[in-house]
């Protein structure tokens, strides 16, 4: 990552903030992004010292997006790698969540990664450089209480894979990035039925992958220029068992799912 410039979406905490960490210490120059600037200044005052530029981006918006990418451009003249991380969670049934819930969710974690995507790509395929996307397990089973976080999901992986096959002759790289469950702060701030923060984690956060080691193994898959990396050994039993024997894996999602304290279903 040597030089590279890496723009880093919801870069300041969870995986965004580890894959910043892991890039600076690479040598990476950074464009570090995020809705909250205060907290971009945090993550910026405790990085080794690299080049680097951050902008105030709610990855929502498609005018905000376009900034972002012309602020890069302007500064470094080019992108050598787009992390699409930005996003929310949600924790409702669909019966009882209100529209606008899901509506955030796509809005953020699919249409802010086509917003970005859509106005790096012309400097991506001239640097013949990475577009990643921070998808999720979610995005391969339908997770119960979450349905607008995983059609956001599959959304993702079916828009970051379409993106693949049209520039196959054109050496750029595409990552789809799937962790699973990954000890963040994405949970606590997850949306309720009425859009509301959840406020806290139902699940016990020690026992999950670290953020640092899921950074650790994007970058990596990006270096080694990957298709697809799925994270955790449930992850991968999740995803590779669903193929043969969906119906069992709806059952096991299931009675996994309904054991979290304060379930919904």
């Amino acid at each position: 990552m040597k030089n590279k410039v890496i723009i880093i979406t919801g870069a300041s905490s969870g995986i965004g903030k580890a894959l910043a960490f892991e890039c600076a210490n690479q040598g990476a120059k950074l464009v570090l992004a995020a809705r909250n600037l205060d907290n971009l200044f945090e993550v910026a005052a405790l990085l080794p010292r690299s080049e680097l530029l951050l902008v105030q981006t709610d990855v929502s918006k498609e005018s905000e997006c376009k900034n972002l990418i012309e602020k890069t451009i302007e500064k470094f003249d080019r992108i050598d790698v787009l992390i699409n991380n930005a996003g929310i969670s949600m924790r409702a049934l669909f019966a009882d969540v209100e529209l606008e819930v899901i509506h955030k969710l796509m809005d953020t974690n699919f249409w802010g990664a086509v917003y970005c995507s859509k106005y790096a790509l012309p400097s991506l395929l001239q640097s013949k450089g990475s577009l990643v996307g921070v998808s999720s397990v979610a995005g391969y089973k339908g997770l119960p209480g979450r349905t607008g976080y995983s059609a956001s999901k599959f959304a993702m992986q079916g828009f970051l894979e379409v993106v693949r096959i049209e520039n196959l002759k054109k050496n750029l790289h595409v990552l789809i990035a799937c962790p699973g469950f990954t000890s963040s702060n994405i949970r606590n701030v997850a949306l309720s039925k009425d859009g509301t923060s959840q406020g806290e984690t139902p699940l016990d956060e020690s026992k999950l992958m670290p953020a640092e080691e899921v950074a650790r193994q994007i970058v990596h898959a990006i270096a080694q220029r990957k298709d697809r990396i799925i994270l955790t050994t449930q992850g991968k039993m999740t995803v590779l068992l669903n193929k043969f024997f969906p119906k069992f894996m709806d059952k096991m999602v299931y009675n996994h799912m309904s054991k979290e304290p304060d379930s919904p279903f």
